[in-house]
This record gives structure tokens, C-alpha cells and sequence, in this order.
């Protein structure tokens, strides 16, 4: 369990860094249709934290039945802020988590209405690989608007944060 708590503590250190780097774009910047996989750094952050939510409801006995709508996500604020409730709703919910837990089997609805299941821990850790691969999206939106974006390696994590 240790693993997973300090994979989220990365997640969060980094996507704050993101969060960071964004908040110095100007709100055209910020909404820009760049065309990727999102159209825009605001969008590409408010699908990140809409997924976050979505998983930790799962985590949490639950199924959406929809991705949460973004229509209230149009600032950054918005955004920074919804991540704080999600962050702050992992964190206490990792904290409830004992080593066996992590293999407990969790049984969920897709969207689509179709039912999975997978060990916990597997399903955290996609939640930080799902982060990973957004961020990276998000370096190269912040360089094709002229940007250095910052860099969110884990060994960056790990030499900054003594871990």
C-alpha cells in the first residue's frame, strides 16, 4: 500500500506542476484548439480530473453511468479546484486501504453498462499511468504554444521530494 500512496503523491506533485504551468497562459492560450487529443490545455485538464473522479467513485462502490460534464470546468480555477475535492477524497480514501486491498477484486459498470472487474491496486495504478500519458499531452501543448513546460519524471519526484 505504501507504493500506491506515494504513486498518488507523485500524480498530484506533478499535475500541480501542470496546474502551475498552465496558470501562467493568458485565457486565449489557455483555450486554444491546439489539436490533439483534447482541443486545449483546459480541456486536456478538466478530462484529467473529470477521470480521476470517475475512477475514485468506482473505487468507491459507485458507477457513473457518464463522464462528469466539463460545462462547469471553463476556468482554470474550476479545474485546480474540483482536483483539491478529488485529491482530497483519495487521500482519504487511500488512508482507509490496508494491504490486502489491494488485491481485492472491484467489480464495476463501464459506461457502456458492461460489468469488469480488477484487482484495487491495478486500478490506482492505471489511474496514475492515465495522469502520465495526459501530462505528456499536455508538455507538448505548452511547447507548441511556445512554453518551457515543467519537467514531472518520478526520479524528478523522488530527488525533490527526498523520497
Amino acid at each position: 500500500m505504501d507504493e500506491l500512496k506515494r504513486l498518488f503523491e507523485f500524480n498530484r506533485w506533478a499535475n500541480v506542476r501542470l496546474l502551475d504551468a498552465a496558470a501562467e497562459l493568458g485565457d486565449e492560450e489557455l483555450t486554444r484548439d491546439l489539436r490533439s487529443s483534447f482541443p486545449s490545455v483546459l480541456d486536456t485538464l478538466a478530462h484529467m480530473v473529470g477521470a480521476e473522479w470517475v475512477w475514485l467513485n468506482r473505487w468507491r462502490g459507485e458507477s457513473p453511468k457518464e463522464f462528469p460534464a466539463a460545462a462547469s470546468l471553463t476556468s482554470l480555477k474550476a479545474v485546480a479546484e474540483r482536483f483539491d475535492d478529488v485529491w482530497s477524497a483519495q487521500r482519504a480514501f487511500l488512508a482507509t486501504l490496508s494491504h490486502a486491498d489491494e488485491a481485492r477484486p472491484l467489480t464495476y459498470l463501464l459506461f457502456s453498462g458492461d460489468e469488469d472487474s480488477q484487482p484495487l491496486g491495478e486500478l490506482m495504478r492505471h489511474v496514475v499511468n492515465h495522469g502520465t500519458y495526459h501530462r505528456g499531452q499536455l508538455v507538448t501543448l505548452l511547447r507548441q504554444l511556445g512554453k518551457t513546460p515543467p519537467s514531472t519524471d518520478y526520479i524528478r519526484y523522488l530527488r525533490e521530494t527526498g523520497r
